[in-house]
């Protein structure tokens, strides 16, 4: 049994939770320009702890905005054995959330294209989106937001710099091809251990995916692996990464389009390599004394 002054400590440390990570929304929001006068938002609702996250802390937003946001809920049931949604719609009623509930089922379709040793999730994500975007334009939605938060992105990042060649991580705000949607994420620049303490101690009735949790993303695991190992030779390796997205030095990079554009950039943009640097608030931090005998290890180990 909880006792009372343990209901009290998770209380608290809720609170805090509460307050950083919708501090960090509200800046994202604010920095990025995700929300602005007249959205209609569909809030994308896996049953997972980023999207129970992501809702909640909208809701709680767009109470403080000075302009109309309308949030609409929506959750896909991909019909996946053994689902059940009770516990997820039961919340959403408790707390008075507009929601919808679509069934569709993309699990047969996913298994069936699936080859041996593939991951499911880039043909069941391709579905997702186009049921979710039908839906979207049939609710009236301007903008869709997801919860992906600072790891997905990073690990993106990384999947991209060392299977791809590419420098390319997550947008915070983009729009569809078709120009028919923003599509948006609020919780980018949240830490995914605040996300699933806060959860946790929210008892968020998590729905588990028993298409993303059949098979290990190895890749995508080993990139997250190599974030952690960082954070071994630098305690705040994952924040000076993420601020490294938004701190680029285009003419310290090889890409020839890059350079040109930015030379040809108007008048009103400043000079990053000319300009006074930012003070670098992540220098003063302690390295890890065996960072030498960490790069010289054999691979693999």
């Amino acid at each position: 049994m909880t006792s009372p002054t343990q209901k009290t400590t998770d209380g608290d440390e809720g609170e805090r939770l509460e307050r950083r990570l919708l501090a960090r929304v509200t800046k994202t929001v604010h920095r990025y320009g995700l929300l602005r006068d007249g959205d209609s938002v569909m809030v994308c609702l896996s049953g997972g702890k980023d999207s129970y996250t992501m809702l909640h802390l909208l809701h709680r937003l767009v109470r403080t905005l000075k302009f109309d946001v309308s949030l609409v809920a929506v959750h896909l049931d991909q019909r996946q054995p053994g689902y059940d949604g009770t516990p997820l719609v039961r919340w959403l009623e408790q707390h008075g959330h507009r929601f919808e509930v679509l069934s569709e089922d993309t699990y047969s379709t996913v298994k069936l294209r699936m080859d041996e040793g593939q991951t499911p999730c880039a043909t069941c994500s391709r579905l997702r989106r186009g049921i979710l975007y039908t839906a979207a334009e049939r609710l009236g939605c301007t903008t869709i937001a997801l919860g992906h938060h600072r790891e997905d992105t990073l690990e993106t990042f990384l999947l991209n710099l060392v299977y791809t060649g590419k420098l390319q991580a997550m947008p915070a705000r983009y729009t569809t091809d078709d120009g028919r949607f923003a599509v948006i994420r609020p919780l980018l620049e949240c830490a995914e251990a605040d996300i699933a303490r806060f959860a946790a101690l929210q008892q968020f009735p998590l729905l588990p995916c028993t298409l993303c949790g059949s098979q290990p993303d190895l890749k995508r695991d080993a990139m997250g692996a190599l974030l952690s190992h960082l954070e071994t030779l630098h305690p705040r390796a994952r924040e000076s990464m993420l601020a490294a997205l938004g701190n680029v030095r285009p003419t310290h990079l090889l890409d020839a389009d890059v350079t040109e554009a930015w030379a040809a950039r108007p008048t009103h943009l400043e000079s990053k390599t000319t300009a006074k640097e930012t003070p670098n608030r992540f220098a003063a931090l302690p390295v890890h004394s065996n960072v030498e005998g960490w790069l010289e290890r054999p691979s693999g180990t």
